[in-house]
């Protein structure tokens, strides 16, 4: 299984996405490909994101049962924690400009 969430991606993108994957809501893509082609569509992804940003996941044999990967600019960041990957949130930007 293979998810892609993009956000604010130009139109081309989308239009690119939506033939190798279901749109089951906007910007959320779904399939299920080899890793070859899922690479392949995620190569596409990053060339083609511009301004926005997305975040990609997969079935993998890890004890998450997943792996994911992200592009462009996001609060959300990926971390490894003792071999974990987990998500950090960067501060939001009210929270940096208060005093």
């Amino acid at each position: 299984m293979l998810v892609i969430v993009v956000e604010n991606a130009p139109p081309r993108l989308r239009g690119r996405l939506a033939v190798w994957l279901l749109e089951v809501r906007a910007g959320v893509y779904v399939g299920n490909y080899s890793r070859r082609t899922r690479e392949r569509i995620w190569r596409q992804v990053i060339e083609g994101i511009e301004d926005g940003n997305g975040v990609i996941a997969w079935a993998a044999p890890n004890d998450a049962g997943f792996e994911f990967e992200t592009c462009g600019a996001n609060r959300r960041i990926p971390v490894d924690f003792d071999g974990f990957r987990l998500v950090s949130f960067l501060p939001s930007p009210e929270d940096s400009t208060s005093t």
